[in-house]
């Protein structure tokens, strides 16, 4: 059975000096408070998409949150601004960008959390995946790290190119083409590929002279 990112495991296991977890206790659960942060720190590891694309591990990630409270709990809306390195899909070079991403997410009280799912129980589109969405509070405190990294992944582009129009590598022997738009190899037709044989290579016209003289050298013997 998986453990949904709102469950008491979850929230038990909170690290507060993760500088991806914040404080909300300064909002003191009055609906309609509101606090900004602003934090630097460095990126978790997984932040993208594997072996393709996604912001190095320990690199810098600035994010600027605002915590609001609200009656079921605190609304985090935020933006994170990172720079994020991959490789292009098509001509495989080292590629980076700087990348800017908007979030927003409610964190249940935990009993708000229970509450919200006695009233949804019974509803027809409720599934184990919208049960993994919700997040809940632990006493003050909220783990942004889940929210942070589903809102990378989604901005990411699944198939990265350094430039729109790369042209990738040649497939006879790996050359970049955009490095020489008029790189080819002068192919064969294999329709003449049969003939190709019977052309004359070079030093043959000797051995044709050799072989004439000696046919005409035999010619004259068979005559005599």
């Amino acid at each position: 059975m998986r453990t949904a990112p709102g469950s008491q495991d979850t929230l038990n296991r909170l690290d507060h000096r993760d500088p991806l977890v914040f404080d909300t206790h300064e909002l003191g659960r009055r609906p309609g408070s509101m606090r900004t942060v602003s934090r630097t720190l460095e990126a978790p590891q997984g932040l993208g998409v594997a072996e393709v694309i996604g912001v190095p591990e320990k690199s810098e990630i600035s994010l600027e949150l605002r915590l609001e409270s609200v009656v079921e709990g605190v609304l985090v809306t935020g933006t994170a601004e990172a720079h994020v390195e991959g490789e292009c899909v098509r001509c495989l070079e080292p590629m980076d960008d700087d990348l800017e991403v908007d979030f927003q997410e409610l964190y249940y009280y935990p009993e708000s959390d229970e509450r919200h799912r006695a009233r949804t129980a019974g509803a027809e589109d409720l599934d184990e995946d919208s049960e993994d969405e919700t997040y809940r509070l632990e006493g003050d405190f909220f783990d942004l790290q889940p929210v942070l990294r589903d809102a990378v992944v989604l901005a990411l582009p699944l198939q990265p190119v350094c430039q729109d129009d790369c042209l990738g590598l040649c497939s006879e022997c790996g050359a970049r083409l955009s490095d020489d738009p008029a790189h080819h190899h002068d192919a064969a037709d294999p329709r003449w590929a049969a003939l190709q044989g019977l052309s004359a290579a070079p030093g043959d016209e000797g051995d044709e002279n050799k072989n004439s003289d000696t046919r005409e050298g035999l010619a004259e013997n068979q005559e005599k």
